[in-house]
């Protein structure tokens, strides 16, 4: 004798599909990324104006508004502090100046793109939370050698986008040095300016970009 079928109410509910990709990150995970970013920020702050030697983790700690050993829950030491601080700014500097770029469109002239460049570069250097870079230049003697290695990758990434654009200027007869040796004679003049520009000064960044194309190319 057949059984009849239970009642379609009764049959087990179809699994939902399983979804893709990385799952959500937690309330605890969110606050952890926050809680080390806080630190990376409160430690490239205190870095720039104390100097790595300066400042301790229990600074460090006080800065972000935790318990001072706090940072070394997320940093095995402050020597590690210091390289992520350098690695955040150098991968901002380099997604940053690729969206600026990009705004600015592949057939742009080369002179554009330079002043892009440059103005770019001062917004990095000494603009609103600029501190990581400065700490780069700061304190690069501070990195062990393979950190030196990893950092000198990400700053050869940035540079390097500025070649194609020195060599159609020197093309054009509009950049009269040979484009490797300007590429290192223009990022020590614009890095140097973060000894002495203020923002309190006659000049904003978008005039001193003016005088630097000025200094380099001969046009604003």
């Amino acid at each position: 004798m057949l059984r009849p079928m239970p009642p379609a109410a009764a049959l087990p509910a179809t699994p939902p599909p399983a979804r893709r990709g990385r799952p959500p990150k937690t309330a605890a995970e969110r606050d952890e990324g926050n809680r080390r970013q806080a630190l990376i920020t409160a430690a490239a702050r205190l870095f720039r104006s104390k100097g790595f030697n300066g400042t301790s983790t229990r600074d460090i700690a006080a800065a972000a508004d935790m318990q001072s050993g706090s940072p070394f829950y997320f940093f095995q030491s402050k020597q590690a502090l210091l390289h992520a601080v350098m690695q955040e700014g150098m991968a901002s500097a380099v997604a940053s100046q690729a969206q600026a770029l990009a705004a600015l469109g592949a057939r742009a002239p080369a002179q554009e793109k330079l002043r892009t460049l440059v103005r770019h570069h001062f917004e990095v250097l000494l603009g609103p939370g600029s501190d990581f870079i400065p700490v780069m230049l700061y304190e690069w003697r501070s990195l062990t050698p393979d950190e030196r290695v990893s950092i000198g990758a990400q700053k050869d990434a940035y540079e390097a986008v500025w070649m194609p654009v020195l060599r159609a200027l020197h093309r054009a007869g509009r950049l009269k040095a040979r484009p490797e040796v300007a590429r290192l004679f223009v990022f020590g003049a614009l890095n140097w300016s973060v000894q002495w520009f203020s923002d309190r000064g006659t000049l904003s960044l978008d005039e001193l970009t003016a005088q630097a194309l000025l200094l380099f190319t001969g046009d604003e």
